[in-house]
């Protein structure tokens, strides 16, 4: 059995675009990569770049207009496929009137579960494993955008598939939900099954992922692990001193600017081809207390924004809407 659990050779799609002349625009160009069994893969890039796309792709919900995709060895969309292959879109909706238990119940239909008894306790046990068992019968359409997220995971995970399409799974969510969904994406992982899941929000790509594909226009930048594109990688140190006062640092004359934390303490970055001895040894001449020397990583913002150029369109948690104003009753 082959270890390639997903794999596109050159996929290509263009849209129509214009009404009376309509010309075509590229939405996904020429994508090329594979991700195997038991690894989750994010799939980076700003709002536009194509990743909600080459998902539909791979969910046989949109057709390619050249190259090809396989999940499994087996076409997307396929018949044999479907059976192995949970999908979330980026915005899952449901008739208002289902509860979590009607979708899942029906979800299950379609996979061919005839027993009642055992889609009411799958159903339940995928609910309770997302966090939403206790509005398992609150009709959807009275559910926050947050809860119809977890919904729409459990949508996804219900009939056990071995490759999970995920389009920003955490949406909405929380800062609860997002560890619970975090914390049940690596069990998935753990179990061998496959995660191929998009995001524009960095954080959560770190925490997750093993390997990222960062995408820009259409095309694919670059593919790897965090280490081997340099993110996470140390880019130099962060020392931070108490007990020290502003004249104090002014007559040392340093060449690390200095940053004031609060009224006692002060934070100095130093570039990774300094090293750091110099600058610790002045600072405790003038009186100051080591509080921490810690290297300072690069984040994976910081890597996309060194293959790509911009980090327009993609978030880290301080761009995030309040945390809690989502995820709760409206």
């Amino acid at each position: 059995m082959s270890d390639v659990a997903i794999e596109t050779r050159a996929l290509t799609k263009d849209y129509a675009v214009g009404f009376w002349r309509p010309r075509p625009r590229r939405v996904v160009d020429a994508l090329t990569l594979t991700c195997t069994r038991g690894e989750i893969v994010g799939l980076l890039g700003p709002n536009g770049a194509g990743k909600s796309t080459t998902l539909k792709i791979l969910a046989g919900l949109v057709f390619p207009t050249s190259g090809e995709a396989r999940l499994l060895g087996k076409p997307p969309g396929a018949r044999a496929t479907l059976a192995d292959v949970g999908y979330l879109p980026e915005q899952p909706a449901f008739p208002g009137t289902l509860t979590a238990e009607d979708v899942l119940d029906t979800a299950l239909r379609l996979h061919g579960e005839r027993n009642g008894a055992s889609r009411h306790g799958r159903a339940d046990a995928v609910l309770d494993r997302v966090g939403i068992g206790a509005e398992r019968r609150v009709p959807t359409g009275r559910l926050s955008k947050g809860e119809l997220q977890r919904v729409g995971l459990a949508r996804a995970l219900v009939h056990e598939p071995t490759v999970l399409l995920l389009d920003e799974p955490m949406s909405g969510l929380d800062p609860n939900g997002r560890l619970l969904v975090r914390e049940l994406l690596l069990q998935v992982r753990d179990e061998g099954r496959t995660v191929f899941l998009s995001s524009h929000i960095l954080p959560d790509a770190e925490a997750l992922c093993g390997r990222v594909a960062m995408l820009a226009a259409g095309r694919l930048i670059t593919m790897g692990a965090l280490s081997e594109l340099g993110a996470l990688a140390p880019r130099g140190w962060e020392l931070i001193v108490e007990a020290v006062s502003e004249a104090a640092l002014d007559g040392l004359g340093l060449p690390t600017e200095a940053t004031r934390l609060d009224a006692n303490r002060w934070r100095f970055r130093i570039d990774r081809t300094a090293r750091p001895e110099p600058l610790v040894d002045a600072l405790r001449r003038a009186g100051a207390r080591l509080v921490s020397l810690e290297p300072r990583m690069e984040t994976l913002e910081e890597a996309f924004l060194r293959y790509t150029g911009t980090t327009r369109g993609l978030r880290g948690h301080r761009a995030d809407p309040p945390e809690g104003m989502e995820d709760g009753r409206s």
